[in-house]
């Protein structure tokens, strides 16, 4: 009876996104995925790593794409505070007939607060003798402790999944990039703005990014931004926020573009459509650099 209380969304096996975003909605708690794309027993895949926080404990889990892309095999660590658990360790799965080993060592971890390790630490995903993809800052530590070489083919960060709560505003600092600076995004509900209806504005780095009135309209659409000599397509659908009741959220997608809006040229919004998920993320490898292969999906809950 305990395990039913507090389990991160991430810990549950077999569930759909929508399912997923849901169980984080009721739970409120914190959480952060992050997909590589890499070639791993013979195939490229998607490998997502996923931190989650509530009060009673921290989740880190490792999921693989089979050889089936709606087929994942997982591996799952929960950081109970009041257990004597090891804070290093390793576990195992099977993909497609490999072995697959999870290893990792955040004993002196520095979280400073967030939900994912910012410093000391790594996180090491091994397959035939090849490190596939390693986190974290402690690399000598971790290529010694598996004492397998690097991989050949270096991972790509596809995308970056978190979900923020809140009444009106809703704030974080991220990455556009995996090598880039961090950028403050705050994004802000006013629904009762003297007459013009609901309005959104998204800040990034205390700039005024995005702003859209008369939202019960314009409730999903796109713009093209500048952050710095830098590009990003801003995606948002705000729907439920408007016409649904209880825990709900808002979607936005910032996804790095090849070149930045002209200054002085006229942005369109996007008519009411959802934006496709699987395009953003699996977008045409012609003229494509990394970057540009990035989103960014942040799930804003506004709760009462």
């Amino acid at each position: 009876m305990h395990d039913s209380i507090g389990i991160p969304a991430c810990f549950s096996s077999g569930e759909k996104q929508s399912d997923e975003a849901a169980t984080v909605g009721r739970s409120g708690q914190s959480v952060f995925m992050s997909a590589y794309r890499t070639k791993l027993a013979g195939q490229c895949r998607l490998i997502t790593v996923t931190w989650c926080k509530n009060l009673l404990l921290h989740g880190l889990c490792v999921s693989v794409q089979g050889s089936k892309s709606d087929e994942h095999h997982r591996c799952k660590v929960e950081m109970k505070p009041w257990h004597f658990w090891k804070k290093q360790g390793s576990k195992h799965l099977v993909v497609d007939g490999r072995t697959v080993n999870v290893v990792w060592d955040i004993k002196t971890a520095k979280f400073n607060g967030e939900t994912e390790p910012q410093s000391d630490y790594y996180v090491a995903i091994v397959c035939e003798e090849e490190v596939v993809l390693l986190l974290g800052d402690l690399k000598k530590d971790a290529f010694r402790k598996t004492g397998c070489r690097p991989s050949l083919i270096e991972p790509i960060l596809v995308s970056r999944r978190e979900h923020v709560f809140g009444k009106k505003k809703f704030s974080t600092r991220a990455r556009l990039n995996e090598k880039g600076n961090f950028h403050g995004i705050s994004i802000e509900f006013n629904d009762s703005d003297h007459g013009s209806g609901p309005k959104l504005e998204v800040r990034v780095d205390g700039k005024l990014a995005v702003q859209v009135k008369h939202l019960q309209w314009k409730f999903r659409g796109n713009e093209s931004i500048s952050i710095g000599k830098n590009g990003v397509e801003v995606y948002w659908d705000v729907h439920d926020w408007l016409f649904e009741s209880g825990p709900r959220h808002g979607l936005f997608i910032f996804k790095p573009i090849s070149s930045p809006p002209v200054r002085g040229q006229p942005i369109s919004v996007s008519a009411p459509s959802s934006p496709d998920h699987e395009a953003l993320m699996n977008p045409p490898p012609e003229n494509i650099d990394d970057r540009s292969r990035f989103c960014l999906f942040l799930y804003a809950w506004k709760v009462e």
